[in-house]
């Protein structure tokens, strides 16, 4: 059973064109191929990854935070209370204004307590602001690193220029050493963001994060496998080059560079919309669905490998749509704009920061945690009282 859904997965006429096998892709007259059982590779590499993560976030990124002058606000830890503790856990940690009444009338608080105490509670659940910017520092670093290496891989490459030439001999293209280096640490990068996903900061777009982690992870692992590199490597340049921006931006808000922050979310703004809704249908999409097909007929990894990249055209529409969204509320609104991918820590109200006497010294720092502020929005505001100014969660 198990011997023929191995045969089954890897028939030839699931992976190439019906005039080409397994066979044509071994190694021969020096030229080296890809072979499905080079991923192993990946799985080490993923926990060095995750290790090297690790070190970086606590050696590097939180001394970094606090140099650029990040600093973890004062959270008010809500009171022990074991039915609110145990709806908190089991139920909802956002009850609806019913729950919260019942609630109140078991504890025999007031609704305005029981609605401080599920605030506090969720804040407690948040990581530290120093952390967050250290997950984001990693991120960046390896953006960065994974374009600008990337490009310096296949910047002589003719089909960098014009991607029709990506599929001149398909599939029977040589893979050169760095290429391969640099899909397996792509390949393990997305990998081990799905494995620490549920440690990693929670944002607005899991659900889609989620999706896109997935299919990018199957997307690298078939044009690998079915020697789909070289527009593969086209893909990977066109969604990290935008994503330098975005993680910078972010870096830059936790900051509190009002004016960087602004800067970097423009130019993130101008080169995701060009890489993602222009240069990837037009110079990605089409030439995968029309030139991949002028010397062959449709077979599955055809469809499959196109049915992929709308997947993750259709996220990158999405979010597209958010940020324009976003550019709409400043532009012609005048309000704050609320990062479209952010992690919000709910506001401290002003009774909660009289209780612990730090109303007029230092009140809770809640703020949007990955805003891109804008200029003119708090402009007339005072040094302390712009660093305390936040977005209510929504």
């Amino acid at each position: 059973m198990l011997v023929s859904l191995y045969d089954c997965f890897w028939n030839d006429r699931y992976w190439f064109p019906k005039e080409y096998s397994w066979a044509d892709l071994e190694d021969s007259d020096g030229a080296i191929y890809p072979h499905p059982k080079d991923l192993l590779t990946v799985i080490p590499l993923t926990f060095v990854l995750i290790t090297v993560r690790y070190i970086f976030e606590r050696a590097v990124g939180l001394p970094l935070s606090r140099l650029v002058g990040v600093r973890d606000g004062r959270r008010i830890k809500a009171s022990h209370n074991p039915i609110l503790e145990s709806f908190f856990q089991t139920q909802s940690q956002n009850p609806k204004e019913a729950q919260l009444s019942h609630l109140a009338t078991q504890c025999s608080l007031s609704l305005r307590e029981v609605q401080r105490w599920f605030r506090r509670r969720r804040n407690q659940k948040q990581p530290l602001l120093s952390m967050k910017f250290s997950e984001t520092c990693w991120k960046f670093i390896f953006y960065f690193s994974s374009f600008f290496g990337g490009l310096l891989i296949v910047y002589s490459e003719p089909w960098l220029w014009k991607s029709e030439l990506c599929w001149n001999g398909f599939p029977k293209q040589a893979l050169k050493p760095a290429v391969y280096w640099w899909y397996l640490l792509e390949f393990s990068f997305y990998l081990s963001l799905v494995i620490t996903l549920s440690f990693d900061v929670k944002r607005k777009d899991f659900k889609q994060q989620i999706i896109h982690h997935f299919s990018a992870i199957i997307l690298i692992y078939f044009s690998y496998c079915a020697n789909y590199i070289r527009i593969g490597t086209l893909v990977m340049l066109l969604h990290d080059v935008s994503d330098i921006f975005l993680e910078a931006g972010k870096m830059a808000n936790y900051a509190q560079w009002k004016n960087s922050s602004t800067i970097i979310f423009v130019i993130f703004t101008v080169i995701f919309l060009i890489s993602r809704l222009i240069l990837f249908p037009y110079k990605i999409l089409y030439t995968t669905y029309y030139s991949s097909m002028e010397n062959h007929k449709p077979f599955f990894g055809y469809y499959f490998s196109n049915a992929l990249l709308m997947i993750l055209q259709a996220l990158n529409v999405f979010w597209s749509f958010l940020i324009l969204h976003v550019c709409y509320r400043f532009v012609i609104m005048g309000k704050t704009p609320e990062d479209v991918r952010s992690d919000i820590e709910e506001q401290c109200t002003s009774d909660e920061q009289s209780e612990t006497g730090q109303k007029s010294k230092s009140p809770e720092r809640s703020q949007t945690l990955a805003t891109f502020p804008h200029p003119g929005v708090s402009g007339g505001l005072s040094p302390t009282k712009r660093h305390h100014r936040s977005v209510p969660a929504t």
